[in-house]
């Protein structure tokens, strides 16, 4: 069974319970049925810091999935269209790379 733990130091309201079934169903279709996953919604600021700890950048992407070992995103950058980025991040964190595939997948499971 997957544990998904979800923590939101966003500010902002974040469907948490649509996030889980999402982040379910990707590791579902990927064929991880054991482990563990963050999710974590941050704030602006917090994204920023993290972005420029983790790679060295101070600019402001809508999620940080990777570097962190968690899908961590950003609600106040990504609005009502969580679902891609999400999406997006889960397929970094299982080891896709940019590209045709990736983006074939992401097509799929949004």
């Amino acid at each position: 069974m997957v544990t998904v733990e979800i923590e939101n130091r966003s500010g902002a309201d974040v469907d948490e319970h649509g996030a889980e079934e999402l982040a379910r169903r990707v590791l579902s279709a990927e064929g991880i049925d054991d482990g563990d996953l963050g999710l974590l919604f941050v704030g602006p600021a917090e994204m920023r810091t993290l972005k420029r700890e983790h790679l060295g950048r101070d600019d402001l992407p809508d999620g940080l999935p990777r570097q962190l070992g968690d899908a961590v995103i950003c609600p106040q950058v990504v609005g009502e269209k969580w679902q891609a980025p999400l999406v997006h991040g889960l397929l970094h964190l299982l080891g896709y790379d940019h590209g045709v595939e990736m983006e074939r997948r992401e097509t799929e499971l949004v």
